[in-house]
């Protein structure tokens, strides 16, 4: 019994480490993609520069909850209690 505590504790609190990564990645993307939409509008001419580097960008952001949601799951995984 005192087993399935820790372990549903445990798929909790990694539940919430994963919420927590894919809300601040989601805000993250937010700001990369104002900040590179400010840098268009102000010299288009290097539009597709600021494009490239927004969407290399964006998907260095978005690797950030997968990272988060491996740890979690390996450390539900090898819970040593």
């Amino acid at each position: 019994m005192e087993k399935a505590i820790i372990v549903g504790i445990s798929v909790l609190g990694s539940a919430l480490i994963i919420i927590a990564a894919v809300f601040a990645a989601t805000k993250n993307n937010r700001e990369v993609a104002v900040k590179a939409l400010d840098c268009m509008s102000r010299q288009p001419e290097i539009a597709s520069t600021f494009q490239i580097n927004m969407l290399i960008a964006m998907g260095l952001v978005e690797s950030i909850p997968i990272i988060a949601a491996v740890i979690a799951i390996v450390l539900v995984m090898a819970n040593p209690f």
